[in-house]
């Protein structure tokens, strides 16, 4: 993200040099020059905002009201970063026959909803927090917004509705199901 925000192009060698690993370690984690480029674009343009949006929510906030200030950013940023979500899915489907050492994508959403989901770790089990985790990972991002309007032609607002309800159920339904307080 660095050689992007001094408006370079990098090569692999140049990112790896940045970095202080191998070519061979980038490309464990980026099968294509494309693929990290788009990935740290997207990181560019999103990782403070979110941060932001999550930081401002942090002081007395439960974990529904934590995860709808993400969804609430994650749509924000949605039109400037969707095309851009779209390539990086195509890449990673393009790469799709790779080995079983395939690079994950969504470790940021990963990041984001576990941080989100903080004040409800102590109620949830570990199987727990890590189911919800994964259910809102298909709620939380480009794939959910591309449904939602490619399938079903939703509205930008329709959409909003739609992505913050299913992610507050999830979390009340979670903490409903731990026997917590839903509003934690």
């Amino acid at each position: 993200m660095g050689l992007l925000k001094e408006n370079q192009s990098p090569s692999i060698d140049q990112i790896a040099r940045a970095a202080d690993v191998s070519r061979r370690t980038v490309y464990l984690h980026f099968p294509s020059l494309d693929q990290l480029l788009l990935d740290a674009t997207v990181g560019a343009l999103s990782q403070a905002d979110i941060d932001t949006a999550l930081d401002r929510t942090m002081a007395g906030a439960d974990a529904a009201g934590r995860v709808d200030a993400l969804a609430r950013e994650l749509l924000k940023q949605s039109d400037g970063t969707i095309q851009l979500g779209r390539q990086l899915i195509r890449l990673s489907l393009a790469n799709d026959d790779a080995t079983e050492h395939r690079p994950r994508r969504g470790y940021r959403r990963t990041e984001w909803i576990e941080r989100a989901l903080e004040p409800a770790r102590d109620e949830l089990t570990a199987q727990q927090f890590e189911r919800l985790v994964s259910a809102l990972s298909l709620v939380l991002g480009w794939e959910a917004m591309i449904v939602l309007r490619d399938i079903r032609g939703l509205s930008p607002a329709q959409e909003s509705a739609t992505i913050r309800w299913v992610a507050r159920t999830l979390v009340t339904g979670m903490l409903a199901e731990a026997g917590g307080d839903p509003r934690r």
